[in-house]
């Protein structure tokens, strides 16, 4: 008799948790970037001027958008630039329109903050008022220097999006994910991921999500050329919380992961860059590219996302200017807060997230009292944040669907309800965590689960949160608990692929074979090429008795992946089931080429070269 390879393991849902004009006058390491005159003038006493009160304002908050090939339409890396925009300069921070720093200011600072302050603003208006002096040479602080093309040096791996995506020349913004498939053959550590946009100019913003399945593969019309789509959904099987933010806005200033922290990055992985861009006026052409930076050290820390949201409860009436939903999380774990995203769309309003510590103080973990999805933004803290098991993390948005707001896409307001649409709403908030010590389990497992309870208790229509729970109480080996949670998956998405080849591997597992294939067929009718959900029903197939039905999935199931061992070696034995040795012998060698070590492929092998080892 042939032995079986098991079919493939449930593996729990991964959670997912993406206007500049070139301007001329680069400062570069060799150029004068002083655009004045070199020469010493005399300054009156307490009167401003650039080189030592406006100069170090402008680097620090301007420059990094305002410069060649960014976002600012013009420069700001001189005296003269700056003076030719002097009066528009103070108009705009006046009003805090620039520089575009969303968040006020909050004890639990956030780096690269570029917010001027009402010292910083009143500086700029005087300097104005006083005849915008240039002031001494000598006190002009040192330039900022700016890379030109990759900003951290050459990558190790450059990946650039396969088509080109044409954008046309009117209408509303666009957002267009590109999939870039990388090209590793074993587990590489990525210390840096560079994101290069495309042309800048008409980018808004860009953020890539990690698809370990080739789920988003599947929303492709064209092979390689991407698909429509704000936002979207990485589905994948295995409990894989490992999540970063890999997110690019106009004037970004390319870093490293933090220590301990690099991107895991699988054989067969995707990488979706998630785009937002703006029409010109004209026939645009965008093809983005990604820049990877490897490191030889493996991750030692392991950060999650963890989302709070009440997309159920948006249901903004036409008018209604003070709209408003939130959320509660009590942690079940330490955590150290590294991130913060928080996400609505052009209603958006005021948004907060705060902390309620256990010894009952309050801490303002973000608050944008003027939302503009327009510069949203993810907000990194200068320092981890502890937040102890029993803290209380809460969002609290609101909303305006009045047509005094100049950001509503619709003129008169019409009714909003929650969508992926950016004329839709959404109430979003990220949080960058690193689980600390739990009193029993893996703490990110013991989040994970907390997470999608918490989601079911709020919404018992939450797919996701059905399934997340499901995978979680399957992990902890608790399958008869989790089939009922997979069952109601289903029940909310019948056509879902993964949620029924998920429900299928967990009913092989209880014994209910028949169930599992009705359930494996229907991931297949949703999804045709989907890889795991073949293998499975081979398995199943197999397992009754059916080697016929078995050879044909496996037999697919390597079409689809000719360098899985398992299926080379299952196909083997479906094969030797069916007399076909020759061929039998063929597969489970091959599965040895690509895993030496693959114990049932030679054990099989073996039973074949014996004398009626046919039988």
């Amino acid at each position: 008799m042939m032995r079986w390879f098991p079919f493939r393991s449930g593996r729990g849902a991964e959670m997912v948790v993406t206007l500049a004009l070139i301007a001329s006058g680069w400062c570069g390491e060799a150029q004068d970037c002083t655009g004045g005159d070199a020469r010493a003038s005399t300054v009156a006493p307490n009167a401003v001027s650039f080189n030592k009160d406006i100069a170090p304002i402008v680097y620090r908050s301007c420059a990094s958008c305002h410069r060649p090939g960014e976002a600012g339409p013009f420069p700001l890396l001189t005296y003269n630039n700056v003076k030719a925009h002097a009066r528009q300069i103070v108009t705009v921070t006046e009003k805090r329109i620039m520089p575009p720093w969303l968040p006020d200011p909050q004890a639990a600072r956030f780096a690269d903050d570029l917010r001027m302050d009402d010292h910083e603003i009143e500086l700029f208006r005087k300097w104005v008022e006083q005849g915008e002096v240039e002031g001494n040479a000598t006190d002009l602080p040192t330039p900022p220097k700016f890379a030109p093309g990759w900003q951290l040096g050459q990558p190790d791996l450059v990946l650039q999006a396969e088509k080109a995506f044409d954008l046309p020349p009117s209408g509303s913004d666009v957002y267009w994910n590109f999939i870039f498939r990388l090209p590793v053959t074993a587990t590489r550590w990525a210390r840096a991921v560079e994101i290069r946009p495309g042309d800048k100019r008409f980018v808004h913003h860009a953020n890539i999500l990690v698809d370990r399945t080739h789920s988003a593969r599947s929303r492709e019309a064209t092979p390689g050329a991407g698909f429509g789509g704000m936002e979207i959904r990485m589905e994948s099987q295995s409990f894989d919380p490992d999540s970063h933010f890999l997110f690019w806005k106009p004037g970004t200033i390319a870093s490293e992961e933090p220590a301990g922290m690099p991107v895991r990055l699988d054989p067969g992985t995707d990488l979706v860059l998630n785009t937002h861009l703006l029409p010109s006026g004209k026939p645009e052409s965008i093809q983005p590219s990604i820049g990877i930076y490897f490191t030889d050290h493996p991750a030692t820390l392991f950060p999650m996302l963890v989302q709070l949201e009440n997309d159920a409860k948006l249901d903004i009436p036409a008018g209604d200017a003070s709209f408003s939903v939130g959320d509660d999380f009590r942690l079940p774990v330490d955590v150290s807060l590294l991130a913060i995203y928080p996400h609505a769309h052009y209603l958006g309003k005021d948004l907060l997230a705060e902390a309620k510590l256990p010894d009952g103080t309050t801490k303002t973990l973000i608050h944008i009292p003027r939302w503009d999805l327009n510069w949203q933004a993810v907000y990194r803290y200068a320092e981890p944040l502890a937040l102890p098991k029993g803290t209380v993390v809460s969002m609290r948005y609101s909303y305006d669907n009045s047509d005094a707001n100049y950001a509503n896409p619709r003129h008169p307001p019409v009714r909003v309800k929650s969508g992926n649409r950016s004329s839709d709403e959404m109430a979003h908030l990220w949080l960058q965590v690193l689980p600390r010590a739990a009193d029993s389990g893996d703490p990110r497992m013991v989040l994970q689960e907390a997470l999608a309870r918490h989601n079911v208790d709020k919404n018992p229509n939450d797919f996701e949160a059905h399934y997340n729970l499901a995978a979680m109480l399957q992990a902890r080996d608790q399958l008869k608990l989790a089939i009922p949670e997979y069952e109601r998956a289903v029940e909310i998405q019948p056509d879902d692929a993964t949620a029924n080849n998920a429900l299928g591997e967990a009913l092989l597992l209880d014994g209910k074979s028949e169930s599992a294939v009705r359930h494996f067929q229907a991931a297949l009718t949703a999804r045709p090429e989907y890889f795991d959900a073949t293998y499975n029903l081979g398995i199943a197939l197999a397992g009754k008795g059916d080697f016929a039905g078995a050879a044909a999935q496996f037999q697919n199931a390597v079409r689809l992946n000719s360098l899985d061992a398992d299926a080379q070696a299952n196909l083997g034995g479906a094969l030797a089931a069916l007399g076909k040795n020759a061929d039998a012998r063929a597969h489970l060698e091959r599965a040895l080429e690509l895993n030496p070590s693959h114990r049932l492929a030679r054990e099989n092998l073996e039973q074949l070269r014996q004398p009626g080892g046919d039988q």
